[in-house]
């Protein structure tokens, strides 16, 4: 009888009822400290480097919704009321508020993370979140994602709403599949719709448009695109084509630029910048000069007293008996000279002189 016993669920049933009564006894507690215990600070965590909601903005909504809560008890605090009124504004997408033993009051907040802008037809701005709603901007912050301009029809009214049309939803599809790949994302940096509503990708590198028809395929077309980079724009240039069509299935149709229209375009361009070039190469060239002048220089002053330690100590005495010489011989001619033309100019004023009386005495 006792063999048939099943212990095992029995123990687990026993287990199951001690953890029950330890809980009701932790809450009884909890309910009779929530009575003693007052609110002695409200900490606000907003993770993230997007700042479309500011702490000050939850100050005011918890005061406008709770009233002051530091020095309340914490039992007079509905912390339930205070995360729904935070999750009804549009730029947050989650939150938690709860409180410790110690009084202090945490509010945890989470942001929506915008992945488009959009800007439709009739000049109304608007972000697309990474769950794909619909949020307003934002007075404080500017998101740095893509831009989608053109014919986008796509309305929005002021609220935390789902998107309606397919062309909203591709466009959607296309900033989601952009973001998470870090080499498109660094690409492209707006998205045009055109008249035909076909999905146009303008690139930060090149001067051409990117025709994506649809995001059907998207990972398919956006291969064929990475492969065409790497075969063909290094033999044609970046800025050849006009257009890249990628709408066709496992294929790439591009319209090339006008010869004439690019060489009329660019000739300005051109010009400028190869008198930059040549003012920059001439300035290189004359600094380079200057150097291997100044190189020059140091390594002939370097020679020379290389060359007089080389010499022997025979010329250098024949130099010193050499160098006497010609200062004794310019010390004695000198002073004769300067006599014997003395002499001559003063006997030629005594004669100019006499002949000068012997006219005032005639």
């Amino acid at each position: 009888m006792l063999n048939r016993i099943n212990w095992k669920a029995i123990f687990k049933g026993f287990a199951w009822l001690i953890c029950l009564a330890g809980m009701v006894v932790l809450m009884s507690f909890i309910s009779i400290k929530k009575q003693e215990v007052k609110c002695t600070k409200v900490e606000i965590l907003i993770p993230g480097a997007d700042n479309f909601i500011e702490r000050e903005e939850i100050d005011a909504i918890l005061k406008q919704q709770q009233g002051e809560l530091v020095g309340r008890k914490l039992e007079a605090i509905n912390i339930h009321d205070i995360e729904k009124t935070l999750k009804s504004n549009p730029y947050i997408g989650f939150a938690k508020v709860f409180f410790d033993m110690n009084g202090v009051v945490h509010v945890e907040i989470k942001q929506r993370q915008p992945v488009l802008r959009i800007i439709n037809a009739g000049g109304q701005d608007y972000y697309i979140d990474s769950d794909g709603l619909k949020m307003p901007m934002s007075p404080n912050f500017t998101a740095n994602v893509l831009v989608a301009t053109g014919n986008i029809l796509e309305s929005f009214g002021g609220r935390i709403d789902t998107l309606i049309t397919p062309l909203a939803k591709d466009l959607y599809k296309t900033a989601m599949f952009s973001k998470k790949d870090t080499l498109w994302d660094a690409q492209f940096e707006q998205i045009f719709v055109n008249e035909k509503n076909d999905i146009e990708l303008i690139p930060r590198v090149g001067n051409q448009r990117i025709i994506l028809g649809n995001a059907d395929s998207l990972a398919t077309k956006m291969t064929n695109l990475l492969a065409f980079y790497k075969q063909a724009m290094p033999k044609v240039g970046w800025n050849a084509y006009k257009t890249i069509n990628l709408k066709f299935h496992n294929q790439i149709v591009c319209e090339k630029y006008d010869s004439l229209t690019v060489k009329k375009a660019i000739a300005a361009a051109v010009i400028d910048t190869n008198m930059m070039q040549k003012k920059a190469t001439d300035s290189v060239i004359r600094d380079v000069i200057k150097d291997e002048i100044a190189k020059a220089t140091a390594e002939a002053n370097k020679e020379k007293p290389i060359v007089q330690k080389a010499t022997t100590p025979k010329p250098v005495v024949a130099k010193e008996k050499t160098a006497e010489k010609p200062v004794a011989k310019s010390a004695t001619p000198t002073p004769a000279k300067t006599t014997a033309t003395d002499k001559v100019k003063a006997k030629s004023a005594a004669t100019t002189k006499d002949k000068t009386d012997t006219k005032k005495n005639k």
